[in-house]
């Protein structure tokens, strides 16, 4: 098949939805079909990838993320390009101007589209000041929605989040962790020296946008309340974002080693000790998964990947929404005791051992190709009755 993929965000650019589009279309590629990508142009041009062909469209960088960048709307793009070399079927990954205008494109080409629900935007209304726009952000997103054939989310609770919502084209696609790369064997104690711990001195670690909506206060007083039973426990933070300086600048005795990437950011899970990831924005959170892999015990709300792959008492602690004193005391007692965070690591890896991203990329194919079938058969009806 030849597919579309449209998407605001893309390597290298590192996020939660970059890497998983990535993956998607180059899982894609190497079961030999060929992938049309669509992306805003960056600075850094796009690395060829068998499979992959990229129509690069103008962009600008999104607003307090200078890092990333939003698509501007490229109908006329799309529709020459779409009409010389049709695809099969279309992904749309984001929601911004080039998401809608792909959306929009592919209805008036009838060729079928579905849409991928990766990112909060309607909770990060309040982070940033205009929580009043949050009813108008929902409007924009159910119609988004509504306009593809399927909406893909990785878990039951965004499906039924999207249905109340009034997007009833939710399908669920699972997602996986490459669980040879995220390992505990990638534990460093050279790269535990630079941080200036030994081998027992807790290790707490931050992966992920250093930014309002991933509730940053409740990780700075978690740490700090860790510190009242272990001194000398060291934090790590491994991202970048438009509230790192101001943290930096607050919390000198932090560890900020930017953005990692491959087998730089498998060892930094793989040499931390304990996970503690305080957002209640995400739909998912990959960096969960990314952490038990490499055997981290996990503290976190009980949303997204937590709600799907955290034990509670097993292989970390999943926590009623907004409970913060839970959150911290949990923590807490993870921290002050070497044996659990073992024990708890080990159950951390073993409990995700089986995900497969093979598996992933082939309910993926299987979905767009049953989209493409379906819409043949509509036409060929359309056509019967013309």
């Amino acid at each position: 098949m030849r597919i579309g993929i449209v998407s605001e965000t893309y390597p290298p650019e590192i996020n939660g939805v970059a890497l998983t589009v990535h993956s998607l279309a180059a899982g894609l590629a190497a079961q030999g079909h060929t992938v049309d990508l669509i992306r805003p142009r960056q600075e850094k041009s796009f690395q060829d990838e068998p499979g992959i062909v990229a129509l690069e469209v103008p962009g600008a960088s999104l607003p307090r993320y200078p890092g990333l960048r939003f698509g501007w709307p490229a109908g006329g793009a799309l529709r020459e390009r779409w009409t010389r070399l049709r695809p099969d079927a279309i992904y749309v990954a984001t929601e911004g101007p080039l998401g809608w205008s792909a959306i929009r494109t592919a209805k008036r080409l009838g060729i079928p589209a579905a849409t991928g629900f990766h990112t909060r935007f309607d909770a990060y209304a309040d982070h940033y000041g205009v929580g009043f726009l949050t009813p108008v952000v929902r409007g924009y997103l159910r119609r988004f929605h509504r306009r593809a054939a399927a909406t893909l989310v990785p878990t039951d609770a965004l499906a039924n989040e999207l249905a109340a919502l009034g997007v009833d084209t939710a399908r669920l696609l699972r997602r996986a962790v490459d669980t040879q790369l995220f390992h505990p064997r990638h534990r460093s104690a050279e790269l535990r020296e630079t941080w200036g711990v030994d081998g027992n001195t807790p290790v707490v670690l931050y992966v992920g946008r250093i930014a309002p909506e991933k509730n940053l206060d409740l990780a700075v007083r978690t740490f700090r309340a860790i510190q009242q039973q272990v001194s000398k426990a060291r934090y790590v933070w491994v991202g970048d974002g438009p509230a790192r300086a101001a943290l930096q600048a607050a919390n000198p005795d932090f560890i900020f080693v930017g953005m990692q990437r491959g087998e730089a950011l498998a060892r930094h899970y793989a040499s931390a000790d304990l996970f503690p990831f305080p957002s209640l924005s995400e739909t998912f959170g990959n960096v969960i998964l990314e952490a038990l892999a490499a055997g981290l015990p996990v503290v976190a709300y009980e949303e997204g990947a937590a709600r799907e792959h955290l034990l509670h008492g097993q292989n970390g602690y999943r926590i009623d929404a907004g409970d913060e004193k839970t959150f911290i005391e949990s923590a807490v007692t993870l921290a002050a005791n070497a044996s659990l965070i073992r024990h708890m690591g080990r159950a951390a890896h073993a409990s995700i051992a089986n995900l497969s991203p093979d598996a992933v990329i082939r309910e993926f194919e299987t979905l767009l190709r049953e989209l493409a079938q379906e819409n043949v058969h509509e036409h060929h009806a359309t056509a019967a009755h013309a």
